[in-house]
């Protein structure tokens, strides 16, 4: 299985974006999944994820401007964010936990200018 997100780019502060993250050679169904963000020099963070129970959670800084979605039926997965702040600049990650074992996707660049 192999994933490919996109959907990065230059916002400005208080816009939005929509990150999406597509699966090949199999499929997210209900298997644990997340967005993960890194900057230089620092480790990578989880931003939002759905459990295997369907349970949501999300990092503190980011509750209430971003929501993390899946659609089975298109086999993507999205990260919805709002009112971006500055410091979420980095690259954002998607990863899927599947039979044990993470499979990360190749990351996109997000750049919000204040």
């Amino acid at each position: 299985v192999q994933l490919q997100a996109f959907g990065g780019g230059l916002v400005q502060a208080g816009g939005s974006l929509r990150l999406s993250c597509s699966a090949s050679g199999g499929t997210f169904g209900y298997n644990a999944i997340g967005w993960y963000r890194q900057t230089p020099g620092k480790q990578r963070e989880l931003v939002a994820g759905i459990r295997s129970d369907r349970s949501v959670n999300y990092a503190d800084s980011v509750k209430g401007r971003f929501t993390i979605s899946r659609d089975i039926r298109k086999n993507t997965m999205y990260l919805q964010m709002d009112s971006l702040k500055p410091e979420d600049t980095a690259v954002y990650y998607c990863k899927m936990f599947r039979l044990g074992r993470d499979i990360w996707g190749q990351g996109t660049l997000v750049t919000v200018s204040s």
